[in-house]
């Protein structure tokens, strides 16, 4: 009978993502061999405290200061990033390469910015760089883009790329809460961090965009090439008019492969009630992805979390150990083989939401819309709700608009004595 063969692996922090890596690989011990052909067994686990670290595993020996006890261990295959932070992970993973070993992550910092880099290091050392947890938790999508719909040319892809800022945006939708104190209840509930910048100005989900229309457009886009904007200056006024309109307001990641350029960028927008995104709510996540021979297709679940993220972490560790066994690491790294630019913010069409308070007096309207048409921004709709006082509450809903040009018109329109306030500028889908 054949020598059962074992797969060494080491890990790289022990954190939330690490402890979820530790669970799930304990669960499917006795199912490895039949499922793999090959049993995975980790080896050692480099952390900051030895003593913090020991308690969450069955055997304290595995866990280490030294990050060489991992990189010269010639029996350790594979290697699992999940410290988190740019540095010392982006060293310690390209050591680890040209170490002859393979790397899996869920670094979405680090391959958003230097995804490039490393999977050159991965193809020059003839082995895998996965990250599939690096992009929407649990929810497989980096994989399926990159070999389910390599049929496909892809032509946009939109979704709620944050669990948090969903949640937020959720309860002030459905409890009419403000957004200060969705944002506190996402904190007291463990979903929002104490500082919360990355999640609500948008940042976590230009990442994951960058991550993955690089995957499904075949050209390198980092997150320096994605605009963000945060749901921070959301109210719960806005939801109201939203509901009132048909449609419900997320924060979308938006990417698409156009004639000019590619679009990347990460904002609130009104979407219709009916849209499949409109109904994924709280922390879960969603993709949704057009391809010329699919159409469409969405991807949904869990978008973070201990579990969720480690069961992506672990299925990339599997997938080594099948090309491992049957010597085809690194047959599918780097897919960026065109070289398309990055369409400039300033040239992107959308549709724009736009509350404001102005003077009530006769002339008023006349004024704002000579405005739109002045700066090439033609009205769909405005509506006249709200009267307090000597001041109205007026929406005005544009048709498709360069960015540009509208900004030019709200520059002109802020400026004006007869307007109080620009309230909100929301895009509409």
């Amino acid at each position: 009978m054949a020598e059962e063969r074992v797969i060494k692996i080491g890990m790289l922090g022990l954190g939330t993502v690490g402890t979820g890596v530790y669970k799930v690989l304990k669960s499917q011990q006795e199912e490895m061999l039949p499922k793999l052909g090959a049993r995975v067994e980790l080896k050692k686990i480099l952390v900051r405290n030895v003593e913090k670290a020991a308690a969450k595993v069955d055997d304290p020996s595995i866990v280490t200061m030294n990050f060489e006890d991992i990189a010269n261990d010639p029996e350790i295959e594979i290697v699992v990033e999940v410290m988190g932070g740019k540095q010392p992970a982006m060293n310690y993973i390209l050591a680890c390469l040209d170490a002859g070993k393979n790397v899996v992550t869920a670094n979405k910092d680090l391959v958003a910015s230097e995804g490039k880099k490393i999977l050159a290091a991965a193809k020059r050392n003839g082995k895998d760089f996965l990250y599939e947890a690096s992009v929407a938790g649990g929810i497989p999508i980096i994989r399926p883009v990159k070999q389910c719909l390599a049929a496909n040319h892809i032509t946009e892809l939109m979704g709620i790329f944050n669990g948090t800022t969903n949640f937020i945006l959720t309860k002030m939708s459905q409890e009419g809460m403000e957004f200060g104190d969705a944002l506190r209840l996402a904190q007291d509930m463990g979903y929002a961090e104490a500082d919360p910048t990355a999640d609500v100005e948008g940042l976590d989900a230009g990442r994951k965009v960058a991550i993955l229309a690089s995957a499904a457009f075949n050209s390198r886009v980092t997150f320096e090439d994605v605009y963000t904007e945060g749901i921070t200056k959301i109210t719960a006024t806005d939801i109201q008019y939203a509901k009132e309109m048909g449609c419900t307001i997320k924060l979308l990641g938006v990417a698409k492969d156009t004639p000019e350029g590619i679009e990347a960028r990460v904002h609130p927008m009104l979407i219709d009630s009916n849209h499949p995104l409109a109904t994924v709510n709280d922390s879960y996540n969603a993709v949704f992805l057009t391809g010329d021979a699919v159409q469409d297709t969405m991807f949904y679940g869990r978008g973070a979390g201990e579990l969720p993220t480690a069961s992506a972490v672990v299925g990339d560790i599997f997938d080594v150990v099948r090309n491992i066994l049957w010597n085809c690491c690194g047959r599918i790294g780097c897919t960026c083989y065109r070289e398309c630019p990055i369409k400039r913010v300033g040239e992107i069409k959308s549709k724009y939401f736009v509350r404001m308070q102005i003077e009530n007096r006769y002339g008023t309207l006349a004024s704002v819309a000579s405005v739109f048409g002045n700066n090439k921004v033609s009205i769909a709709q405005m509506l006249q709700k709200r009267v307090n006082g000597k001041y109205a509450e007026i929406v005005v809903i544009t048709d498709e608009v360069k960015e540009r040009h509208f900004e030019d018109a709200m520059q002109i329109l802020g400026g004006m004595s007869m307007i109080q306030e620009i309230s909100s500028t929301i895009r509409v889908y």
